[in-house]
């Protein structure tokens, strides 16, 4: 399994009618928050997860660690690397392409990031203004197989869906084979996704990305953050309820919108950890990705 792609790995699994299950690390902000990332990855391990992802932090703005994490767990499971563009250099990028290559690194999750709070201007700067610009550049020199992302609730700077799905296009056209997507609360929002893509004449596969709900407050900061919309009835019951129950409630939905997901077509599950594994793994049980223990 070393060896293969992301894009191999969903093909064989659909051949054989099932599904993938990965998930998402970020890397430590410092040694104390390492030793629970690499608990939580030992217990992706045992879960028998497809793949990993690591992110890159925005501007680039933690590469030495991301690429520490990215190197170490390479080893051990097909990883991705995240790879922002914002305030780049093209020959920065290209090294940190190198450096993935040199970790055993098969896929690059490229994206175009968000600027640092200390330097909003970073994106006017960087010689990449986009992610087809990094996806272009990654295609010029290298064989990997790279990977975009995909906004079920629309990019934050665009003007409608159809208009993310010709982008989503281009980008596929520029070698892109796979999209995973940002964080998301419907079915519904997924399913438009597929179809304006497909409209677009985009037929890579989506994968979704979702974020277990076993922290409502944390969870509701970051949807606000990415502008992603939590339904009206879910919230109001999570900001209703005790820290106990909103987990019991949030959790429960985070299953059976991943359960309704897997049934409506998608070819599996992308598990944004927060470097905890509880949570994550219970999400992948809840679906029947994970027997259960």
């Amino acid at each position: 399994m070393l060896g293969q792609t992301v894009g191999q790995l969903i093909s064989e699994r659909t051949v054989l009618a099932e599904k993938t299950l990965s998930f998402e690390f970020f890397p430590p902000r410092d040694d104390s928050a390492e030793l629970g990332l690499w608990k939580t990855f030992d217990a992706v391990l045992d879960a028998d997860a497809d793949f990993v992802s690591v992110t890159y932090g925005a501007g680039g703005s933690n590469p030495e660690r991301s690429l520490a994490v990215v190197d170490r767990m390479a080893r051990d499971i097909p990883t991705i690397g995240h790879l922002t563009c914002v305030g780049s250099t093209r020959a920065g990028s290209l090294e940190v392409v190198k450096r993935f290559e040199a970790a055993g690194v098969k896929s690059i999750l490229a994206l175009r990031g968000d600027a640092p709070r200390d330097n909003p201007n970073a994106l006017a700067e960087g010689e990449i203004k986009s992610a087809l610009e990094l996806i272009e550049l990654i295609s010029d020199f290298t064989d990997l197989e790279i990977g975009v992302a995909a906004f079920p609730e629309i990019h934050p700077e665009s003007p409608s869906l159809e208009h993310d799905a010709k982008v989503l296009r281009l980008k596929q056209d520029a070698g892109a084979k796979y999209a995973i997507t940002q964080l998301f609360f419907s079915v519904e929002s997924y399913l438009h996704l597929l179809s304006a893509s497909a409209e677009a004449g985009a037929d890579l596969p989506i994968i979704p990305g979702l974020m277990p709900i076993s922290n409502a407050q944390q969870v509701i900061r970051m949807a606000n953050m990415s502008g992603a919309s939590i339904p009206a009835h879910l919230l109001q019951r999570l900001e209703s309820a005790n820290e106990a129950e909103s987990r019991v409630i949030g959790m429960d939905f985070s299953i059976r919108l991943g359960a309704k997901l897997l049934e409506a077509g998608a070819p599996g599950l992308h598990i944004f950890t927060l470097n905890q594994s509880k949570a994550a793994l219970e999400l992948a049980r809840g679906v029947g990705l994970v027997a259960r223990s």
